[in-house]
């Protein structure tokens, strides 16, 4: 009953999502990516490869996984890398990458697909990052005795796998060969549904990410132009209910601190209703040049995809979207890796990262205007408090990193591959 359930779930998010296409530029993407795969990845993939599969659900899980694909072609140069994603947003970003030999859609989940996937990609292992459970690949892997591993892992006591109800996914994580974790909590929970043996608390891989992107950040001249002498507010992957609160904590800001925002979608929709949020201030990054500065602008829009990791190097405080809305939070370690404090909305209990920096108090959930108007005036106003915050993100972020170290190790030690 449960499977069958499952399968329906499936069909009919396929089924709505192809009318959603007609409408929507992003589902026409997911849609059209997917269409006539078999024969695309037929044709793409090269005879007498060994390969490794990596799959990401979208853009935030591809950035966990960078590390490892790095350490992986380094440790392993005679093995192709596949990467597939769910997620139009991972696989537009990723497709141009030169770290990733082979980039596909994952196709709908289904008995058939799987089947075929499996059988025309031949995988030496899987990597799945961090909530990424489909029950047909994991069952057709398992058949195939292909090893599984899941990669920084994170496990919540109110997810379908500890509930009565939950046995469908239960048995998604038998067909796991290897669980790393990002942390003991998570550990503590899987063992109580009996997986204990195959587990190790490895850290997320994101540490290993943005500690890679702050040591080779490279400058951006159009934002050291804008900045000046100026301090900075750096909002990034903001949606309409972070800009909403951003515009009530504008007046705060003293004529010495600028905002820059860069939101999570940039279509053009967007970039309008944020410009016209803002009375029509805020200047484009696009339309920055030597002589085009902004300097006497004290809001910037960044209407491009792929900067914000490096925009941090350039602010003070960080303020991260998706908190206000269902989803949650964006990756606070970017900013947190260049000591910044770091603010956000109230939905971020799924991220372990977020949840430890919070009880540590070296960043801070909001959840309304006024209360993101209060911390922003205290760390804009008692710069030792600032400056304290910063030094302890900092040392927070060189204490975590290495995760990627011990997964290698890991699968060295098992000798899954040769």
């Amino acid at each position: 009953m449960q499977l069958l359930a499952y399968n329906l779930a499936l069909y009919l998010y396929s089924y709505a999502i192809r009318i959603y296409a007609l409408f929507n530029d992003k589902a026409r993407k997911w849609v059209a990516g997917r269409k006539d795969w078999q024969q695309h990845i037929a044709n793409t993939l090269k005879t007498s490869e060994k390969r490794i599969w990596i799959h990401c659900s979208s853009l935030g899980e591809f950035e966990q996984a960078k590390p490892l694909l790095e350490a992986l072609k380094q440790q392993y140069p005679a093995y192709k890398t596949i990467v597939t994603f769910f997620s139009p947003s991972g696989y537009e970003a990723c497709k141009a990458k030169d770290i990733v030999d082979y980039i596909f859609y994952l196709p709908m989940d289904s008995k058939r697909n799987a089947r075929q996937f499996v059988e025309l990609t031949q995988p030496s292992i899987v990597l799945f990052v961090k909530y990424e459970f489909w029950y047909h690949y994991l069952r057709q892997l398992k058949r195939c005795n292909i090893p599984v591993f899941l990669v920084s892992g994170a496990f919540r006591d109110g997810q379908v796998f500890f509930k009565w109800y939950g046995g469908l996914f239960r048995n998604m994580l038998k067909c796991f060969t290897f669980f790393f974790l990002q942390d003991e909590i998570s550990k503590q929970l899987i063992a109580i549904i009996g997986f204990d043996k195959n587990v190790i608390v490895s850290g997320d891989t994101r540490f290993d990410r943005v500690a890679t992107i702050a040591r080779n950040a490279s400058a951006i001249p159009a934002i050291e132009r804008f900045k000046g002498d100026n301090k900075i507010l750096i909002a990034g992957s903001t949606w309409p209910g972070d800009e909403d609160v951003l515009k009530e904590c504008l007046p705060l800001l003293p004529a010495n601190w600028k905002l820059i925002i860069a939101p999570h979608e940039i279509d053009e929709a967007h970039i309008k209703h944020i410009r016209q949020l803002f009375n029509n201030e805020p200047v484009l990054f696009s339309d920055l040049d030597a002589e085009t500065t902004g300097q006497e602008r004290q809001i910037l829009i960044i209407n491009n995809i792929g900067m914000l990791s490096r925009l941090f190097a350039y602010g003070d405080i960080a303020f991260i979207g998706g908190g206000f809305q269902k989803g949650g939070i964006h990756n606070v370690l970017e900013p947190a890796v260049f000591g910044l404090p770091v603010i956000f909305g109230p939905v971020y209990e799924k991220f372990v990262e977020a949840k430890e920096l919070a009880t540590l108090g070296y960043v801070f959930p909001v959840g309304n205007a006024a209360e993101c108007s209060a911390i922003l005036e205290k760390l804009i106003t008692d710069a030792p408090f600032r400056n304290e915050k910063s030094v302890a993100l900092k040392t927070f972020m060189q204490q975590h990193t290495g995760a990627t170290g011990k997964i290698m190790d890991c699968i060295k030690t098992g000798c899954w591959l040769d």
